[in-house]
């Protein structure tokens, strides 16, 4: 990842036993050499001796205190967490904020979407759901629909303990909750892919570090080179010739359900907009960043599509099919809809946010948190 570019904040949500802590092991247990920052409001079950040991964690790590983080109104508190994990001396990849089971969501994605800090940006929101319990869970918080309403990617956990019938039905039931287009990713104990949330390095860039993986994988006695990603297909595709935005972003618009992360860098050619553009996307969630072309670097579009049930050789022709024979001759409002999903300089050069895909999520919600819990934040 680049790390001149803002940091990723990836909100991890659900309510209480849906497997959160369960997905944030696994994810820091195959996040490779990728540096993870994390927020929680209780470690539970993360291996905190196994972290010791490993010695990653020094100035990373911020304590913070009781309560829930969407309680913190005015977003200040959040900022200085975020300020603190963004600054260079960590040399942070990625941010994952694991939400309190009763956290209001759309209360903590304003407060990302509004956050001033340029070092770090919204990365989009995963709702983690308990198979298990997904009537229950209905029937006691009510405001579920509502946050699956603003999910970007969600998480069908526990999917080892319903049948094949009972798992259809729930999927039909979140496919009308959801936004339309949101990715349901089916796991059991947590284990998906770091790879839909976060680019993962190579360990060969901290060799000669204690590994946490390593730990981890021996603590829970499996081998962690074998990671769920067998589950899901990549696709990539390369063009010299620049893509036609419009095109482009039609799309984007009606990929499948089952493409679940789309990353990589995107050639327009367009008059006026001849950068390199970063393109992230997380289920719903998407945002591109321009920045400028290296010296002697290629113009040329590199894309890695990541998705479960998808027809790699149709993705590739329906991108083909968005190349663009003469961009200098392109209207350069057709870059319009691009530009949606870029941060825009603001007042006196601060970045304000580009809309979010899909409708904005409100900052209306009116739940009551539970008792104050510890939160801290750590770097693993």
């Amino acid at each position: 990842m680049n790390s001149r570019q803002p940091i990723p904040v990836v909100v991890l949500a659900g309510f209480l036993g849906s497997g959160k802590t369960t997905m944030l092991n696994h994810l820091l247990a195959s996040r490779g050499g990728t540096r993870v920052g994390v927020v929680v409001n209780d470690f539970g079950s993360i291996e905190v001796d196994a972290m010791s040991v490993a010695g990653q964690v020094g100035d990373s790590m911020v304590s913070l205190g009781g309560g829930c983080l969407c309680c913190a109104v005015d977003g200040s508190e959040l900022d200085a967490y975020l300020e603190k994990l963004s600054a260079p001396v960590h040399r942070i990849d990625v941010i994952v904020i694991e939400a309190s089971g009763l956290a209001e969501p759309q209360e903590m994605i304003r407060m990302l979407v509004a956050n001033e800090n340029p070092a770090v940006r919204y990365g989009g929101m995963v709702q983690v759901v308990d198979a298990a319990e997904f009537d229950a869970t209905r029937v006691r918080h009510p405001e579920t629909d509502r946050h699956l309403a603003v999910a970007d990617l969600v998480v069908l956990n526990k999917t080892d303990r319903v049948g094949a019938d009972e798992r259809a039905r729930i999927e039909s039931a979140l496919a009308t909750l959801c936004a339309p287009g949101t990715p349901v990713v089916g796991a059991a104990h947590g284990r998906i892919d770091p790879e839909l949330l976060f680019d993962r390095r190579p360990w060969t860039e901290t060799r000669g570090q204690l590994s946490f993986e390593d730990l981890i994988a021996e603590a829970e006695g499996h081998d962690h080179r074998t990671h769920a990603h067998a589950a899901y297909e990549s696709t990539e595709f390369t063009s010299e010739q620049a893509l036609s935005p419009r095109r482009f972003m039609d799309f984007l618009d009606r990929r499948p359900a089952g493409l679940y992360r789309i990353k990589g860098f995107v050639w327009f050619g367009v008059p006026g907009h001849g950068e390199c553009y970063e393109i992230q996307a997380v289920g719903r969630f998407l945002r591109f960043a321009p920045r400028p072309w290296g010296r002697g670097e290629a113009r040329l579009t590199q894309l890695v599509l990541i998705g479960s049930g998808t027809d790699g050789q149709g993705l590739v022709r329906e991108l083909a099919a968005c190349r663009e024979q003469s961009p200098q001759d392109v209207n350069p409002e057709t870059m319009w809809g691009v530009l949606r999903y870029v941060d825009r300089p603001g007042p006196e050069g601060e970045d304000t946010p580009g809309p979010e895909e899909g409708d904005a999520p409100g900052a209306d919600g009116s739940d009551v948190p539970g008792p104050d819990s510890p939160r801290t934040t750590r770097t693993y």
